[in-house]
């Protein structure tokens, strides 16, 4: 019994002693430190050089060693006298003087230790994040600082301790907790005063504004902004951190007490400004797309002038798309409606509105399709397409403009100058190849609900499905033109001269049918492929079915129908109108003949992808041309015929026009030198018009009739 007595008290001292060692150890370090400033008489020497960071890896080590040793939960000598004695306020004021030079360093870096080595919670205690806030607002707005590296690994320990635990957000934001309505006053200096405990329930604190002072927030910004690749890169990878905290609460408190969202669209802002207004729409939509991750990626490489500022902003755009993609729903709509306010309607708006100046509307123009281009995040995406387009689902009316800037961009496709008709094309092509339903819908779509470009009346029926087929009925009307008089001839296409199941909707084409009105559209004398022994037909027909997938996986989501609408719901109004955008496309596929060889490849792009859309009136209006058109109706075929009409008595007038076609064609294919000839633009919109004729019947081919795949 003596021997075991004997032993307890030999291990209770053997307890003991340490941790009195341990605090008298930890007292004189800290003496070590503050002595210095009484005795130092040269104040240029560097801190690096002096003890002070022996003392402070020495103070670390042994509050390290200290919560080793102590009981779980409980807090030891040397941190009670830490707090108490308010260490972390002390050091913070001398990095803040600087003195010696480099002690800012010294302190980041004890501060970024204790607080990402020590796992006692400390961030709650006014002792602890009062000086942390202090170093924060020493941090971050400063570009160039030399101790940007020091800095950002501070931050990164902040915000992985707030991920942990996302109530301590609001006593690193402003000193107090909006979470639950605990004042930062309130809070005790030390866990030997009251502990940590949760107070009773009171009410929750109105937030406060967002105030411009320096904090976690606003340093990791100006982190970002650092020309230094890996600072940066690290404060943006925290600041995701941070934005995406799960916690409701935490999200709003970001939101309402730190001005996170107007620094991010300011700098959005500042960037935009910075690139050259006379920036060429080529340079912008050739430029690499752009990724956050490598920010300097194309500095100083001379390619055009304003490159690297281009390059810049469109890193940031993509930083901006991944914080909303990455953050609380909470946060992501504050982003967004900054974004549109500041960047959106502030900024692109006037500049898009505005006439006078043909050089901005292109550089305008040309950075918005990037822009788009650009955009992932679904509430980023979906704010800039209510803002380019309106919010309007109803058919439009002739001349009725609700959304100006709608209007003025569709207008701009057919344009005076072939310049900004050609960057508006690029815009809306742009456009259509994003995962929103509203595009298609805003600017085709709601035009043909009520199918009102059918001709209604007893002599053709209302639908048409494959029992009622008869192959022997006359064809349209249009294969009795003077200029659709070669019939259906072989090809050599073999693919499109097979019969296929089902027919075309409320006409009288099967599939195969259709492929061959699109194919023998152009008549013989003026096709000129076949003689270059290009990849012809099949090659349209892979190409198309890429595109009709990718279609079809966008459009998955949109519930859209498999057949069209029956006629007898529909409710046509007195005159259809296709609607602003399909009339100026339209309007200059009807000028195909007369207008440049870039913006002609432009227009048909334009139109091959609306009408590789699944929605079956979309369907059925460009890809049929057994269509029964209602009276001052047009469809696309219908437009080609005529093209192809003026066509050929254009032809008729010009002296040996096939072997000029040939060779205009081997000079876009660069086989022959570029020489300029008469009527080379004549001859250009010839062979879009062949290409483009096969790449509908490829389409029509690929899409099979609207009720369901070929």
């Amino acid at each position: 019994m003596l021997s075991r007595l004997g032993a307890l008290l030999q291990q209770a001292v053997e307890t003991r002693e340490p941790s009195v060692d341990l605090l008298e150890a930890f007292t004189e370090h800290w003496k070590g430190i503050t002595g210095y400033y009484l005795e130092a008489t040269d104040e240029s020497i560097p801190a690096r050089q002096t003890d002070i960071p022996w003392h402070l890896k020495q103070m670390l080590d042994i509050l390290v060693y200290e919560e080793k040793q102590s009981s779980e939960g409980e807090a030891g000598p040397c941190l009670e006298y830490l707090l108490q004695h308010k260490v972390l306020e002390t050091l913070s004021t001398l990095g803040k003087a600087e003195y010696p030079p480099g002690m800012r360093q010294q302190v980041l870096l004890f501060f970024s230790r204790v607080l990402g080595q020590v796992q006692h919670p400390l961030l709650h205690y006014l002792n602890v994040y009062r000086p942390v806030q202090k170093l924060l607002q020493l941090s971050g707005d400063r570009l160039g600082s030399s101790t940007e590296k020091e800095e950002v690994q501070f931050a990164a320990v902040l915000c992985t301790k707030i991920k942990q635990d996302p109530t301590l957000l609001a006593y690193i934001l402003e000193g107090k907790n909006i979470l639950n309505g605990r004042r930062a006053q309130e809070l005790p200096a030390s866990p030997v005063e009251k502990g940590a405990e949760q107070p009773p329930d009171t009410p929750v604190a109105e937030p406060s504004p967002p105030r411009r002072d320096s904090n976690l927030v606003t340093s990791l910004v100006g982190l970002c902004k650092s020309q230094k690749s890996k600072v940066a890169l690290k404060a943006r990878e925290n600041l995701l951190l941070l934005v995406g905290l799960a916690q409701e609460a935490a999200a709003a408190c970001l939101v309402r007490s730190s001005t996170l969202c107007q620094l991010l669209t300011e700098h959005l802002c500042d960037l935009y400004s910075a690139v050259p207004t006379g920036t060429h729409p080529t340079d912008v939509l050739t430029l690499e797309k752009a990724s956050w991750r490598s920010q300097d990626c194309a500095a100083g490489d001379g390619v055009f002038p304003g490159k690297e500022s281009l390059a810049a902003f469109f890193s940031w755009l993509d930083y901006l798309d991944e914080l909303v993609m990455g953050a609380h729903p909470v946060v992501a709509d504050a982003i967004t409606e900054a974004v549109e306010e500041k960047f959106f309607q502030g900024i692109l708006q006037p500049q898009l509105l505005q006439v006078s100046s043909e050089l901005t509307v292109l550089s305008t123009t040309a950075v918005l399709t990037g822009t788009v281009r650009q955009l992932r995040a679904s509430p980023l995406l979906h704010h800039l397409i209510l803002f380019l387009l309106g919010p309007d689902r109803h058919p439009e009316t002739p001349g009725d403009t609700p959304h100006p800037l709608r209007a003025q961009l569709i207008d701009r496709c057919n344009h005076l100058s072939d310049e900004i008709s050609l960057a508006s094309l690029k815009l809306f092509e742009e456009l259509l190849q994003k995962p929103h339903e509203h595009v298609a819908h805003s600017l085709v779509l709601r035009n043909l609900e009520a199918r009102g470009y059918l001709l209604r009346g007893p002599p053709v029926p209302e639908e048409r499905g494959p029992s009622e087929l008869d192959p022997d009925e006359d064809v349209l009307d249009l294969e009795e033109d003077p200029y659709f008089t070669d019939g259906f001839p072989d090809t050599g296409f073999g693919t499109a001269q097979k019969p296929l199941p089902g027919s075309a909707p409320s006409g009288k084409g099967q599939v195969s049918e259709v492929v061959s009105s699109f194919l023998c559209l152009v008549p013989e004398e003026a096709k000129t492929s076949s003689c270059m022994e290009e990849g012809g037909y099949d090659t349209y027909v892979h190409d198309a079915l890429g595109m009709v997938q990718a279609c079809r996986a966008s459009a998955a989501p949109w519930g859209w129908p498999p057949a069209p609408r029956p006629l007898d719901t529909c409710h046509p109004e007195v005159t259809f109108y296709e609607g602003h955008f399909l009339k100026v496309l339209f309007d200059r596929m009807s000028q195909i003949l007369d207008q440049p060889y870039s913006l002609n490849l432009q227009v048909t792009s334009v139109l091959s992808h609306l009408a590789a859309f699944p929605h079956p009136h979309l369907h059925e209006y460009l890809l049929d041309p057994y269509l029964n058109l209602a009276p001052g109706c047009r469809s696309l075929f219908s437009v080609l015929v005529r093209v192809i009409g003026d066509l050929m008595q254009r032809l008729q007038r010009v002296p040996h026009f096939r072997a000029k076609l040939l060779l205009v064609r081997r000079q876009l294919l660069g086989l022959v030198p570029g020489e300029q000839m008469d009527h080379t633009m004549l001859f250009k919109g010839v062979v879009v018009l062949e290409e483009f004729c096969k790449e509908l019947a490829a389409l029509a081919l690929v899409k099979g009739p609207p009720e369901g795949p070929p």
